[in-house]
């Protein structure tokens, strides 16, 4: 690894390990989850002058009106996504930094990401080439209609709150997999985890969070 992916100081990997112990006291236990997060350098996901609060567990703007997410809900739902095995193929709606995609592309085989906001996902693409992942495929668009030329997917994980959980996404769910969602407005927002057997859906309740809104259309 070199010395920008490797850090130095507060952006080290005695740093990250300081951040993986702290996401084992707040009861994350995928040990597979908890060894990407160490090896995987958050701090390039985050503008220069932010690198130093880059493994504070905390959410953080990364321009266009979007945060990159909290570490500790970026392993919560990694790992509820993994509770029951590895998922083949995963649609993640809102590449964003890039950072959750990272995460996800070094446990599951294909990762499918889809990002309204072309200049994010541009600079997420150039941070995940520089890491070498190469099982990712990547479409510009409205996520809220999910990737449906690639589905279902075993797995997908939605890093924005829509109000309701869209239609579209809950169909291109395959049999058996597994649909990590927040959703609610601001300030009420609740990380579901959906199971689908059949044409039923499971529900569980993960945990009260904040996302920024999912939003409908693209931008450039």
């Amino acid at each position: 690894m070199n010395t920008e992916l490797q850090g130095i100081g507060m952006t080290s990997q005695r740093t990250r390990d300081r951040l993986v112990q702290r996401l084992r006291e707040a009861g994350i236990r995928d040990e597979r989850v908890l060894s990407v997060m160490a090896s995987t350098p958050r701090h390039i996901f985050v503008d220069e002058a932010l690198a130093s609060r880059a493994y504070e567990d905390t959410a953080l703007p990364i321009g266009f009106g979007q945060t990159i997410s909290q570490p500790y809900v970026v392993a919560r739902m990694t790992e509820a996504l993994l509770e029951d095995g590895v998922p083949q193929k995963v649609l993640e709606v809102g590449t964003g930094s890039g950072y959750q995609t990272a995460i996800l592309a070094q446990l599951v085989p294909e990762v499918y990401t889809v990002e309204r906001i072309a200049g994010l996902q541009d600079q997420a693409r150039e941070r995940l080439r520089k890491l070498g992942l190469r099982n990712i495929r990547y479409k510009h668009a409205d996520g809220t209609w999910g990737w449906k030329e690639h589905a279902p997917y075993n797995g997908i994980l939605v890093a924005a709150a829509p109000e309701e959980v869209p239609r579209e996404l809950l169909e291109q769910l395959a049999d058996g997999g597994r649909l990590v969602i927040p959703s609610g407005p601001p300030g009420q927002q609740r990380l579901r985890l959906i199971t689908r057997e059949g044409d039923t859906f499971k529900e569980r309740f993960l945990g009260w969070v904040s996302f920024v809104p999912l939003r409908a259309g693209e931008t450039e």
